[in-house]
């Protein structure tokens, strides 16, 4: 019994094996066929590869040819006169004017020019220079400062106690004299470090700097490049409003100071 068992399944094995089997013959006689109808792709095997490579890289070639290169972009030029060029001196002035008295802040020439639709900043320059003896001639308390790199519309120190009195904060604190000495070192010196205005000093400048940093009129700038990085110690933009100047090259000069 367990012969005939065994023998059915060597027979199924075997026929299992036969329907497996790849079909040489046929596919030898698919490639003769192939082989008759196109002699030349049988003798040129390698060629077949190139060919398709060839034309899978051709569409690429061709894409790249037909597409045109980006054009590099335009390098952003300066923008030319506006409809404030078309201004009259007299009309510049008024409008120069009218923005120096509404702006809390200093306004720049390059800022000025922008607000009045471009006109030359030369014409602008000439504006701000026109409005200082305009307002003495109509004897106004009011003066044309260069604050910050820029202009500002003010009061004329004789009315600073008038003015004074529509403050709501308290009064601005005096300096006393040490600081005061302290931040003109550190004016004239900048970038300085505690050290150096000790040795200018001869006395502790740590209190008096804390103060003026507190005050807004001196800030830390950095730290120097020698032995333990102190910190040294510039002037501020609020230094520059509290005494009236426009860049720290307004600040009186060694032959000023000798002469006064």
């Amino acid at each position: 019994m367990d012969d005939a068992l065994l023998g059915a399944d060597l027979e199924d094995i075997e026929a299992t094996a036969v329907m497996e089997e790849p079909n040489d013959g046929a596919d030898e006689a698919k490639d003769d066929a192939r082989a008759e109808a196109d002699p030349a792709a049988e003798s040129q095997p390698a060629d077949v590869d190139g060919a398709v490579a060839g034309a899978n890289e051709a569409p690429a070639e061709a894409e790249a040819e037909a597409q045109p290169e980006p054009e590099p972009e335009p390098e952003v030029a300066e923008r030319g006169p506006g409809p404030g060029a078309d201004l009259t001196d007299e009309q510049l002035e008024e409008r120069t004017l009218a923005l120096l008295f509404a702006s809390p802040d200093p306004l720049s020439v390059g800022r000025l020019v922008s607000l009045l639709e471009r006109p030359p900043a030369a014409r602008v320059r000439a504006a701000i220079e026109a409005i200082g003896p305009r307002l003495q001639a109509a004897e106004l308390p009011l003066q044309l400062r260069g604050i910050r790199g820029g202009y500002m519309l003010m009061t004329i120190p004789e009315m600073g106690a008038v003015v004074g009195r529509l403050a709501k904060g308290p009064a601005i604190e005096r300096i006393s004299p040490a600081a005061l000495e302290t931040l003109s070192i550190v004016a004239y010196r900048q970038p300085v470090t505690k050290a150096e205005i000790e040795a200018i000093r001869g006395v502790q400048a740590g209190p008096i700097l804390r103060s003026l940093v507190d005050r807004g009129l001196a800030k830390v700038t950095g730290r120097a490049d020698v032995p333990g990085h102190p910190l040294q110690y510039g002037t501020t933009k609020d230094f520059l409003d509290r005494f009236g100047l426009m860049g720290l090259d307004e600040l009186p000069r060694d032959a000023e100071l000798a002469r006064d």
